[in-house]
């Protein structure tokens, strides 16, 4: 008996078993060759503030074809992700959420309790975010994801500022910046509410 093709495409149908078999076939391993030209891109990080929007999907589509039209040109290509602690902007989601559903402070929890709802925040959302990549088809290789507050990323982070400094490239300058008496301390512009 021969099966009609829907009329319609039904993404649901394809997508999530198409991919699922592209990961466990390693399709998107970055594995080194010495054969093969290296060529890398570190994912930056979306933070781990609830979920991907427009701008995650445009950055990730162009990180996508440029490692996927690597791969087709016989190099060893590897796209790493990961997600970003987003210190001061993940405060403010889980300050938000805490005060909207229990009416509470993260002064009313204590630091440590905070701390717990914090990460307890990013292994929800971070891994919601990772998934709502997957949808999208990006060609990372997982196995080697890295959130911003992993021991190695941390370490890095201190020993570039330190570099960076050494040589001059940091200092201190009276700036203009966006102050919010709220959190006491400095926003970006994305955070500001006007």
């Amino acid at each position: 008996m021969k099966k009609e093709l829907p009329k319609v495409y039904e993404p649901q149908q394809v997508e999530g078993r198409v991919y699922e078999m592209w990961e466990n076939a390693g399709c998107f391993n970055g594995d080194p060759d010495p054969a093969k030209k290296p060529f890398s891109i570190v994912m930056p990080p979306p933070n781990v503030t609830g979920q991907l929007h427009m701008g995650h999907a445009m950055d990730c589509t162009l990180q996508d074809i440029l490692t996927r039209f690597k791969r087709m040109q016989g190099y060893a290509a590897l796209w790493v992700p990961g997600v970003d602690h987003a210190g001061i902007a993940t405060q403010i989601k889980v300050e938000e959420e805490l005060r909207t559903k229990e009416g509470l402070t993260r002064y009313d929890l204590g630091r440590e309790k905070f701390l717990q709802r914090v990460w307890q925040w990013k292994e929800k959302y971070g891994g919601r975010i990772v998934q709502q990549q997957k949808k999208m088809g990006v060609s990372c290789d997982w196995s080697r994801s890295r959130f911003t507050m992993d021991e190695g990323c941390s370490k890095a982070v201190r020993e570039t500022f330190c570099e960076l400094y050494d040589k001059g490239l940091i200092y201190k300058g009276s700036r203009i910046i966006n102050w919010c008496p709220h959190c006491v301390t400095a926003l970006s512009d994305a955070e500001v509410e006007y």
